[in-house]
């Protein structure tokens, strides 16, 4: 299926609203104001291509190709931060940054192969500041791995500012590399949940 901005924007519009209605007892992450840039991403990404991603992932794991279905029973019952399905090699974690290590030693594995896949993996912008981050980065360059460093850069990390806490932009202290992508966008919700308090 393809998807445009207007169905992920719905897409999680539903998820807030049965979140507000107490039907996910677990937290979720909400992805908006980068419909645009992710659909771009993904128009170059395969079907057989790996990804690895953060715990904001409902977006890339419809335009991956998961099943609408599937994926809303898996928010609804609380995995929003650990969405993964083998099947459509699509993984996810709640550890910031956790995927990295994974994600570069599937790359690995798959020159070692001599497989055609390529791995994506996404992070925000304050894990891309992190030491596994440039770790991954400069391994996945010096052995040429068939792997893109995506990050999403909201200028925050939680509630703070990214900026604010290194005291330069974000540009500036990521490793030189034409492995990674980053993108700039502004969050319409807020870090976790909806906004709204609920009870269960």
């Amino acid at each position: 299926m393809t998807y445009t901005p207007d169905d992920l924007i719905a897409f999680e519009k539903e998820v807030a609203r049965r979140f507000e209605n107490g039907e996910i007892r677990a937290p979720v992450h909400l992805s908006g104001g980068n419909e645009k840039e992710i659909i771009s991403i993904f128009k170059e990404i395969d079907d057989a291509d790996w990804i690895f991603c953060t715990y904001r992932s409902h977006y890339a794991a419809l335009l991956h190709g998961i099943p609408r279905d599937w994926l809303m029973a898996q928010i609804l019952a609380g995995k929003s931060m650990i969405l993964s399905h083998p099947g459509y090699r699509f993984l996810t974690s709640a550890i910031v940054g956790g995927m990295l290590p994974i994600a570069v030693g599937v790359a690995a594995a798959l020159q070692r192969c001599g497989e055609a896949q390529q791995v994506w993996v996404f992070v925000g912008d304050m894990a891309a500041t992190t030491g596994i981050f440039h770790e991954a980065v400069h391994y996945a360059d010096g052995h040429d791995l068939p792997i893109q460093f995506v990050v999403e850069d909201n200028g925050l990390s939680t509630d703070s500012p990214t900026q604010a806490c290194w005291g330069r932009p974000l540009q500036h202290l990521l490793p030189v590399s034409s492995r990674i992508r980053r993108y700039t966008y502004t969050r319409v919700w807020p870090h976790v949940n909806s906004g709204k308090w609920i009870d269960f």
